[in-house]
């Protein structure tokens, strides 16, 4: 599929609005995804934490996944990589950070205490992994995915200890009744929306990031980052606007661990990559981003308004740093 003609020759113009046209297909396609999925969740009777950290999660990060997977199979590891650490970033910065300033987001302890140290502790790995030899290899995907395996089976033994269990009403869209055929007609359906527009925004971004002279790490960790991070944004302010706290927290959080120990564990273990000395400095951006989150969830067990300015801000800060940098790799 690398080889797709015509997509570096084409104008800046058409492959922009590329660029915008996969953004809203994955958005779409991720959206039933997360829907159909959160419904049948709610069937078994698993808590909002839980479905946040795992099955909304999942889907949401369904759009990093295709990026990352069809980026390793077509050469472009520095965007199969750098897909990952910028929607990373972009979701504790301008997520979390967004939707603390429409409303201060409370934090459960099991969050923090739990989830917090997969996310801080997987971060410290990943920068260890990536940034000694500037290789992700099947070694490494390996590890990433068994940590995966592991935390989702100890989340499933303790979904009825220690979690609150807030019923959805029926505006949020997780307990009307609706058929399994049908929920499983728009999950395939979603999936073919995401799969299909990440490959048109991988061919075109990597043609934008050719003609303008920047290197694919930043077209990975800016541009693309934001485009497969929409359904994280969209589903996460819809919670705190609802006041589904729990969804909203444990959708970002569980999406950075996912997208972490499933995607690049997977896309390491299928297609290892070699990736951009500039890996070093980002992940040790989102090192220092994830504790400072940590931080401020620990502080009176919540996220304030203050304090989401102040993710978003860095997170603003780190973007510009980025685009600024236009060597080519």
């Amino acid at each position: 599929m690398g080889d797709f003609p015509g997509f570096d020759g084409l104008p800046f113009w058409i492959n922009g609005l590329i660029v915008l046209a996969t953004f809203a297909m994955i958005g779409f396609g991720a959206h039933w995804v997360v829907e159909a999925a959160a419904r049948i969740a709610k069937r078994f009777g698993i808590s909002e934490l839980v479905i946040g950290l795992t099955v909304v999660a999942f889907g949401t990060s369904a759009p990093e996944f295709a990026v990352t997977l069809i980026s390793a199979f077509e050469g472009h590891g520095d965007i199969s990589v750098g897909n990952i650490v910028g929607s990373n970033i972009f979701n504790l910065g301008f997520i979390l950070g967004g939707c603390a300033l429409v409303r201060a987001i409370p934090i459960s302890p099991t969050l923090l205490r739990r989830d917090g140290t997969v996310i801080g502790v997987t971060t410290i790995l990943l920068l260890g992994l990536i940034g000694w030899d500037l290789r992700l290899d099947r070694y490494d995907g390996a590890l990433l995915f068994f940590m995966l395996i592991a935390y989702l089976g100890y989340l499933f033994r303790q979904r009825r200890a220690g979690v609150d269990d807030e019923h959805e009403p029926d505006e949020h869209g997780v307990q009307r009744a609706t058929s399994l055929g049908w929920d499983s007609v728009k999950l395939v359906v979603g999936l073919i929306c995401i799969v299909g527009g990440s490959h048109f925004l991988v061919e075109s971004a990597t043609a934008i990031a050719r003609g303008f002279g920047v290197s694919e790490w930043v077209i990975g960790v800016t541009i693309v980052a934001a485009g497969t991070s929409a359904p994280e944004l969209a589903t996460s302010l819809a919670g705190v606007i609802k006041g589904r706290y729990a969804l909203s927290a444990g959708n970002v959080i569980g999406s950075d661990i996912f997208n972490m120990l499933g995607v690049l564990g997977l896309a390491g273990m299928l297609h290892p990559v070699d990736i951009d000395a500039m890996a070093r400095v980002s992940l040790a951006a989102l090192c220092g981003m994830v504790f400072l989150v940590l931080f401020f969830m620990r502080t009176g067990w919540r996220v304030s308004r203050l304090e989401g300015l102040a993710l978003v801000g860095i997170a603003a800060l780190r973007w510009g740093l980025d685009l600024s940098t236009r060597v080519s790799g």
